[in-house]
Parts: structure tokens; sequence; C-alpha cells
């Protein structure tokens, strides 16, 4: 691990300015931070703890919604009543992600910029455009079993490694920030993470030195909240495929609302409110269903050992929406 400046912040502000600098990244939990600063893969030169910043609570809004502090742990949200209660599908996408050990340190915000990877992109070795822009994806035509299907480009097909945000983005959640300025901003969680493109390097819409400080859920979604993760061995694993879903069967057993998110296939957590659309009032039929996955896998494009992401998220589509039906039969 390379040298590196230590700076403990106690205020919000502080905090900002000290990590606005090139070259300095702000440290919580670390979980995903420390591991790449061990391979020298990112290699910042100051460290702005952040840990001791009053950003650890969770309310209510006047809304009836929910006000998360961005360094509140993956373990305490998951286990949080209000979120038990009216956001079952978040807290059961985050216990579907990693270990027990790293969700009690794992936070809200961090878990949002956890670097979108690959094998190659943890092999120093080799070429990866994020981490040298310019010296190509060899994920393309090469190791590629887990990668993306949707919102790839020529030059990265890495997946979102998170199960969180997968939930977020269902939820419609906001990110709300700081800048070293003192400004702030809030910013729409389908807003907030970029496509690769020609600049895979680049993830999220953060400009340096500004902090996530609180993400802001709105008011409860009606509806049987469901997260399906299918993956190579039980748990501690990346999804090879999941999704987030809330879905509200009425009393003639019509679709009348479909929340779908998916990862595990996408660049980023992935919506297709189209999808959706497509759901909404009809009956779930097989038809139904068929119709909505041409919709979502439109784009899909497989690399060759991650074409059978096309037909599992396909099944696991039929899968979700015969549940609910089926359910609501019951």
């Amino acid at each position: 691990m390379k040298r590196f400046e230590y700076v403990r912040a106690n205020e919000l502000k502080p905090a900002c300015v000290a990590a606005s600098s090139e070259g300095a990244s702000f440290i919580g939990g670390g979980t995903n931070l420390i591991d790449l600063m061990k391979f020298e893969i990112e290699t910042p030169i100051k460290l702005v703890d952040i840990t001791q910043l009053e950003l650890k609570q969770i309310e209510s809004t006047p809304e009836g919604g929910l006000r998360i502090g961005a360094l509140v742990t993956n373990s305490d949200l998951a286990a949080h009543p209000q979120v038990i209660n009216n956001y079952p599908v978040l807290s059961r996408a985050i216990l579907a992600g990693a270990s027990g050990q790293l969700r009690n340190k794992a936070t809200t915000g961090g878990n949002f910029l956890q670097r979108t990877r690959c094998f190659y992109f943890y092999q120093p070795d080799s070429a990866c455009n994020k981490r040298e822009p310019g010296s190509g994806c060899p994920a393309i035509g090469g190791e590629n079993r887990g990668l993306a299907i949707l919102g790839t480009s020529e030059h990265c097909i890495a997946q979102h490694p998170s199960d969180m945000a997968v939930a977020m983005r269902l939820l419609d959640a906001t990110l709300q920030t700081q800048k070293a300025d003192g400004s702030t901003r809030s910013i729409e969680i389908k807003d907030f993470y970029q496509l690769p493109g020609d600049t895979p390097h680049i993830e999220t819409v953060l400009e340096q030195g500004e902090m996530i400080t609180h993400v802001v859920l709105p008011p409860p979604i009606k509806g049987m909240h469901t997260y399906d993760k299918i993956r190579d061995r039980a748990s501690y694993a990346f999804a090879l495929v999941s999704a987030a879903a809330v879905i509200d069967v009425d009393d003639e057993g019509t679709l009348s609302s479909v929340r779908l998110a998916f990862g595990g296939i996408g660049s980023q957590p992935w919506r297709n409110e189209v999808v959706e659309a497509s759901l909404e009032g009809s009956k779930g039929s097989v038809p139904d269903i068929v119709k909505a996955a041409n919709i979502l896998l439109a784009d899909a494009q497989g690399q060759g050992q991650n074409d059978f992401k096309i037909a599992l998220t396909r099944r696991l589509l039929k899968q979700i929406i015969e549940r609910a039906v089926n359910a609501e039969d019951a």
C-alpha cells in the first residue's frame, strides 16, 4: 500500500474541503477502498476519515418517507424497524449482499460508491480502461461470465456489484450531498450513475470533494416486496442476476402497480419504466411476461460466456410476476 496522508474530520464542511484536492478520498467503512489500496488499484494521497461525523441517524421525513445518514451501516439499516416494516425490499436486498462482518462495517453512502469492477480490474498487470483509460478492455473476448449485458460499451462491460443500490433504484431514492464550498444538492438515483461510454473510469456524477450526506426515501410503496438473487453460491457472492420488485395485484387479479429493478445484468442498477408500464393493467400472462422481457432485453448484448444471463433474466422475470399473481389468488 502506498503512503498517504490521514485526516480525521469532525465537521462536515472541513471534511469536504480536505477531500477537495486532487488525489484525496473519503473513507467510512473502507470495505471496498482498503482492498483496492492494498492492490494499488486505488492510490489516494490523502484519506479523509468521516466516521466521526453526525451522519448515523435514520429519521422519518414530514412527507412520510425516511432520511438515512450516509454513515448508517448496512447491518443497522437492514435491521431498522421502519425499513423492515415499510421498505422490506431494501432490507432483503442488503441482507443478500456481502457477509455479516462486511455489512457491520459497510456504510450506506459507501455502498453507492463501490467500484463497478471485474476480474481484470483487480489485475494491475492487465489492461483495464477503468484503471488506465485507453488501455483496453480484455473482458471483451476474455473472462466475462459474470459481467453486464445492458448499459455496456466497447470500452467496458463490468457489472455494478451492489444489491442495496438495486433496491434504492426501485424505491426512487434521492441522494443528498455537500460540496467544499458549503453548497448542497439532491440527486435522484436515476441520475447518479453514469454509463461507461468512452469514460468508464467516471462512474458517478459526484465532484471531487463532494460527499453523500443522506439518502432520502419517498413514502412506502404498496404491494408485495421481494428481492431475488441468483448467484453461484448461497452467500458472499455477486449476483449473476438479481431483481428487486414491488408488485400490487387488485381484487380482479390485475397487476395494478409494478416496479422492477435488476442487478448483475447492468453497468449500473438497472430499471426500465417502459417494462413496468407494459405489465401494469395486465393479468401477468405468459404473453404479457414475454412482451415485458423483450422490452427489457431489447438492447442486451452478451459477450460469449455471459450470454446465459439473457435467458436467465427472462426466467427470473417470469418467476417474479407469476409469484405475485399466484400469491393474490391464494
